[in-house]
Parts: structure tokens; sequence; C-alpha cells
């Protein structure tokens, strides 16, 4: 949604009847369309005219559907969005599904253009024309036979819209819903692209041959350890040090489209330091590239992407980190599944989008300076299903399989820090010399409406006899809520969860959204001959989305951890500690 229409208020008797500087325009508006009102009002309040539309009731919802909003400052540029009514009082304007029951008035606005004075909390007073008064003077000179739907004091007092328009909220929903727009690539962008692009001039170039769109996102963290035994020191020294605020995340990009028939999605991403974890992980300058890649279209409506991507496996690896329930990804997928690699990936999907599959082959060598035959090769593969979708699509199963082989020519480590971004590393495998590592991961989600159960289990086989061929493994599950009743959409593309959706912002006079979460992940890194340790953390979140561009979060953690020390000869130590970590996110 387009920043003027989430902070609208259109008062067009202040705007002098959307800036049309002619006096005697102005003069005419006022004197034919205001008494037309008026006199309708009359005119219903004295006579019952049997083909006339019933008046809504207190207390009952009107929902307006494909209303056209003309952009107060540039009369060239507009929106088509919904409109609720709620006790006479005008509520919200939104461009995402509204959810409504069967004594709610729906209409269909067919795109007509709205006129009048729309100010969240006030009593509703506007009419819909069929025409945009801005170009069709005579939408103005002749509303008897161009006005859609007026409504006065909050109260529908004229309306020429179809009778099929006014259906059960039922059946609307079912026969009736909203499309979005989605990413070309199997992977969505790791920061969300403005909601305000459209009128921004600024952050957007467009042109017949390409486009381009400026993304962004700022991150403050603050940590606290809070507590911390014995053991826990013995192992990793004393958390107190890492006490204290950071920048999480400063991060930048430039995503577009190149306007062949088909169009090719490029972006380019980066950020002041490579703060995405995973054992691949091995540069920390000051400015880091996280992705640059191609998207192109190719047949039966596949794509190709090419470039510094993420690996298509694990959810919570393709999904941004800062748009998942928790603040940061569990310690199993950390320290078994990388960040991102070089490399092609082609996607697509099958059973009317039931099910995706991704496959791709990777090797860093131009990241790591050397040659494609001794740096290591991966090839990495994925596929979603959804067994269940209900009518609606409120609710869902949604299962999925990845797996992973690399040729391991290269040393191997494995690592992490306990969820938490400013710590001493917990789990640590030291380097490790393999002739092949092959990795599978299991995926399960059930969503129905406000509420998320997610989890995964991921398991890593490392082919090194002097180790005893250990394997790694680990899983985590989340139960996820949202307090304020929005619903995280499903990307029937590349079988992720999108952002969480805020209905009605505080700058609407709403609370926002509210998500709480609570998860608990293993990870057991003793096998074999390998001592990386066992972890158990419990979790618990909560985010605050004030806007879609303003998030304020909370994460709390009691973190277990059985190894030996990295800082002495003790073994055989049950460590425990736990500590919170509060977050401000600002998008562009």
């Amino acid at each position: 949604m387009t920043e003027w229409l989430k902070t609208l208020s259109i008062d067009y008797g202040r705007y002098k009847v959307m800036k049309i500087k002619n006096i005697i325009f102005t003069i005419i508006l006022t004197i034919l369309t205001l008494p037309l009102i008026n006199l309708s009002a009359i005119a219903q309040s004295q006579v019952q005219d049997p083909s006339s539309k019933e008046i809504a009731p207190l207390n009952q919802k009107i929902v307006i559907q494909n209303v056209t909003f003309v952009d107060p400052e540039d009369a060239k540029k507009s929106t088509v969005a919904n409109l609720i009514i709620t006790n006479k009082l005008f509520d919200l304007v939104t461009q995402d599904d509204i959810e409504v029951s069967h004594t709610d008035i729906i209409f269909d606005a067919q795109n007509g253009f709205i006129l009048g004075s729309l100010e969240s909390g006030k009593i509703a007073n506007f009419m819909i024309l069929d025409a945009n008064p801005h170009n069709n003077v005579d939408a103005l000179l002749d509303t008897k036979n161009h006005i859609l739907l007026a409504i006065r004091d909050g109260v529908i007092i004229r309306n020429n819209l179809k009778k099929e328009s006014n259906i059960s909220a039922t059946e609307q929903q079912k026969t009736k819903k909203t499309k979005r727009a989605g990413w070309l690539a199997y992977t969505p962008p790791p920061i969300v692209l403005p909601s305000n692009y459209k009128d921004a001039d600024w952050i957007k170039f467009d042109n017949d041959y390409f486009s381009s769109i400026l993304i962004g996102a700022l991150a403050l963290d603050r940590q606290g350890w809070q507590t911390q035994n014995e053991d826990s020191l013995a192992q990793v020294g004393d958390l107190e040090a890492f006490n204290g605020g950071e920048i999480r995340a400063l991060r930048f990009g430039l995503a577009g489209a190149i306007k062949f028939d088909k169009p090719w999605i490029y972006m380019v991403t980066g950020a002041t330091h490579a703060f995405d974890k995973g054992y691949d992980t091995k540069t920390t300058d000051n400015v880091s590239f996280y992705d640059w890649r191609l998207d192109i279209p190719t047949f039966n409506n596949t794509t190709l992407s090419i470039g510094k991507q993420k690996e298509p496996i694990s959810m919570e690896r393709l999904m941004s980190m800062t748009f998942m329930p928790m603040q940061e990804r569990s310690v199993v997928s950390d320290t078994l599944m990388p960040s991102r690699n070089f490399g092609a990936v082609l996607s697509g999907d099958a059973l009317n989008q039931h099910l995706t599959w991704a496959g791709g082959i990777f090797n860093d060598w131009i990241e790591d300076e050397g040659s494609i035959s001794k740096n290591a090769t991966q090839l990495v593969g994925r596929t979603t299903w959804l067994p269940y979708l209900s009518t609606s699509e409120d609710e869902l199963i949604h299962l999925a399989f990845g797996l992973r082989y690399s040729n391991a020519k290269e040393t191997l480590r494995y690592a992490s820090e306990p969820e938490f971004n400013q710590s001493a590393t917990f789990v640590d495998s030291g380097n490790i010399d393999a002739d092949a590592t092959l990795t599978y991961n299991l995926e399960a989600s059930w969503r129905k409406g406000p509420i998320w159960v997610v989890g995964e289990y991921t398991q890593n086989k490392i082919a090194s006899d002097y180790l005893q061929n250990p394997a790694l493994s680990g899983y985590h599950i989340s139960a996820v809520y949202s307090v304020t009743g929005e619903m995280r959409e499903y990307n029937k593309r590349s079988g992720t969860f999108s952002p969480l959706q805020v209905a009605r912002t505080v700058e609407q006079g709403g609370w926002g959204a509210l998500e709480v979460s609570t998860r608990w992940s293993v990870f057991d890194g003793n096998s074999g001959g390998l001592a990386a340790g066992d972890t158990s953390i419990f979790s618990i979140g909560l985010a605050w989305w004030l806007t879609p561009k303003f998030n304020l979060n909370f994460n709390y953690r009691w973190i277990d951890l059985d190894r030996c020390s990295f800082i002495s000869e003790n073994c055989d130590l049950q460590g425990r500690s736990s500590g919170f970590n509060t977050r401000i996110a600002l998008f562009l």
C-alpha cells in the first residue's frame, strides 16, 4: 500500500476539491454536489423507494471493495483499495484481504472514484462516482447519472451499485480473493520491497526498458545476559562481556526488472558486515555483498536464478531473518546449513502450486579466489507439498524435504552462537577434513488463521574415517500466534511464509500487529570422534509491528550446554545460562 494511502486523511473541503484551481469550477462543485446529497437524504427519509438498498444499521460493518483513490499530490496517480466503515465511522483503508462476517454489508465499487471526507475515527461522508472528476467534469455536473454510492453521516443514502455486489460475506470470500503479486525467483528479496515505492520517486526509477527500486533495513540490538552458572563460565568464559548494544544489520540494495517480453529480475544487496551467520561465512569485511543474482523466466513457468544467492534448502534459511517470529535462526540451522553461495538454481511448481521444486549447483570459487576444481561443489534441492489447503486458504499443512551434497574439497567447520548474535561460540567442531558430506532437512508446518506451528529436523552425515564418520543433527519447533489476528500469507512460489501483515497501523489509529512466539531447539554435536557440543535452547519472543516499516521485538532464552571447556581441560560440564535481546528494526 502506498505511503500516502496509509496516512490517508482525505478532506476535499480543505483540499479545495482536489486542488481544482478554477474558482468557477469549485463554486459549481459546491452548489451542485452538496445540495444533491442533502436533497437525496431528505427524499430518502420521506419516501420509501423499493429499489433502494437497505440503510446499514448501527453496529454493522460496511466493506466497500475496489475503490479508486486519486493521489492528492498528483492527479495522474491512483490506487485501488478497500475501505471499511464501522458504526458510521470511517475505520480503515487497506489493500489487504478483509476478514468479514455474515452480518457485514459488502459492496463492489467497480473501481469507482471516491470524493469526500475520510478521516479515521470520524463520521463518514463521501460519494463514489463512475468517472474520474479530474478528467471528466460531467461526473460533477451530472452526479445523478454518475453517482454509484453516497454515504452521509455514516449512512447509505444512495446506492446504484449492481445488486450482485451486495452478496454474503462467506460467498464473497470464496469467489473474490485478492491476488498478491509474487516475486519471480524461488527466494524472495532478503529485505522487503518498499511498501510505498509507487509514490516515492526518490527510491525508484522506471522507464520503457528497465526499473529499479532501492531497498534498505536497519536493526539495532541491545543484549543483556542475566544468569550463568560455574560450568558455563568454564565452558565459554564470562558472558557479561557481551552485554551492550550493536548495529545488528545495516543492509541496502537495489532490485528491479529488465523489461523483455518476459521481464528478467535483478537484485543486489549488501551490508556493513557479514551479519548472516553460517559455517561457510568467512568474511568480516566492512562491506559485504549478500546477493547479486539475475532471475530469468524459462520454459513451462520455471525460473533460472544465477549468481550469489541462498541455497534452496530449509524454510528457516530461505526466509529473511528480519521477518521471522524470532530474532535469530535456530542453532541447528546456523550450524549445519550455509548462509549464501554462488551458483545456479532452476525452480518451478506443479499441481496448481500445491507442489514446488528447486534444484541447484554451487561453487564459491569467485568469492574464495580459487578455482572450480579446487573449491567444494554442492548439489542442493528442495521440494514442498501442500497436502491440505482449505477453500478459504486460511488453513493449510506444509511438508518439505531438502537434500544437500558436498564433495568437501575445502576444510569444514561447524560452529554457532546460542541464537544470540552477541555471544561466545557455544558449539564448535573445529576444522574437519572429510571426503564428502550429505545433509537432509525435513519440514512441517500447520497454519490456521493467526496460529502457526512450524518445525524442522536436519542431519548432516560427514564421510571422515578418522572421526568415525560422525552425523551431526538437530531440530527446532515453534508455536506462533498473532494476538491482533493477522495471518502470515503462504508463498506458493517458494513454499515459505511471508512477513506478518499489518491490518491497521498506529498511523491509522490501530495497534499495529502483535505476534508472540515460543521455540524449542536442540543440536547434537557429539557423534563419532567429534565433540562439538550438545545444546538445547528454549525461547520466548514478542514482536510488535507498529507499521510495516517499524518493528520492536524482544527475545528471552534459556540455554543448556553439554560440552568440554574451550578455555581449559575441564570436561563433563553442564553449562546453563540465560539472557535477553531487544531489537528495533526500521525499513526503507
